[in-house]
């Protein structure tokens, strides 16, 4: 029962870093716009997609993975500049619209998806080998060490972005008080534009890390992207401490459930964590600070 306990933890806490990196992406750009970004989970299948065809090209994977990232960077900016910029110049444009052209986003790059690529599911080549390796009671595969450690490396580096250069530092200022940012002579229009470069960077990078693992596919962005924004949900939208937490707690949640319950409602974990969160804990574990705000 031990060895159980710690095998279905491992594959919990490697489930939950990709959720934790999709839960920052939610959560960056809610900070600059105040929207939920539904197109965020199709950042995480263009970066696994990508990659898998760039290794298909002949292209090694240590070049391949960063041009796949670099690509779903400029798809984020592109969404961002054709889509709620042009929505957002006339003043007129809402939460609910910038949500709903997200959700119409995401339905675009799934149907471009599937045309520029199929609706089989691909794999890609393991970083560093597929053998496993005993932990403790427990055996990970190497790539989900690539996961726990590629997630780490993202979060600290967003911590030093946001808190030590003079441009996070402007992206929190803005979230917090737009006009005032505005007056100071800070882009707002380029914080919207860097706040999507990044999501889409945390998704691809999610992408590539777990497709060696779980595979990939046109239509995975759908089932992430709600796990993403169940997890940002449970940490406390807004709250980046509260991503992480709510990515590695929920991940945590679905494979003790898998595992002990039954492997058959592991999707449907996270959308009841959704609505416990909506019914008992509206602000999340770690709820949303002005502070925290990009």
């Amino acid at each position: 029962m031990d060895d159980a306990w710690l095998q279905y933890v491992a594959g919990g806490l490697n489930a939950g870093a990709i959720y934790a990196l999709v839960a920052l992406g939610f959560t960056i750009v809610y900070n600059a716009s105040h929207a939920i970004n539904f197109a965020q989970g199709e950042f995480v299948m263009i970066g696994g997609m990508g990659a898998v065809s760039l290794v298909a090209l002949g292209l090694p994977l240590w070049l391949a993975v960063p041009l796949a990232v670099a690509g779903s960077v400029i798809v984020g900016v592109l969404v961002q500049r054709l889509a709620l910029e042009r929505a957002q110049s006339g003043g007129q444009a809402d939460v609910v619209t910038l949500i709903i052209i997200t959700i119409g986003v995401a339905l675009f790059l799934r149907g471009l998806a599937q045309l520029v690529w199929d609706k089989r599911i691909h794999s890609l080549p393991a970083f560093s080998g597929s053998e496993p390796i005993p932990i403790g009671g427990a055996t990970v595969l190497p790539q989900s060490l690539w996961v726990l450690g590629g997630a780490a490396v993202a979060v600290l580096a967003l911590g030093w972005f946001f808190n030590r250069t003079l441009y996070g530092k402007a992206m929190r200022a803005t979230a917090i008080n737009p006009l005032a940012a505005r007056l100071m002579g800070i882009s707002t229009r380029g914080v919207m534009r860097t706040s999507f470069a990044l999501a889409a960077a945390l998704g691809a990078l999610g992408g590539v890390l777990t497709a060696p693992i779980t595979f990939t596919s046109t239509d995975i962005g759908v089932m992430l992207g709600l796990k993403g924004f169940a997890a940002a949900m449970l940490g406390g939208l807004g709250s980046f401490g509260g991503a992480v937490a709510g990515g590695l707690l929920l991940g945590l949640i679905e494979g003790l459930g898998a595992g002990f319950i039954s492997s058959a409602y592991k999707d449907a974990i996270a959308f009841v964590v959704i609505l416990a969160v909506l019914f008992f804990l509206p602000g999340g574990l770690v709820g949303a600070r002005r502070s925290d705000r990009v």
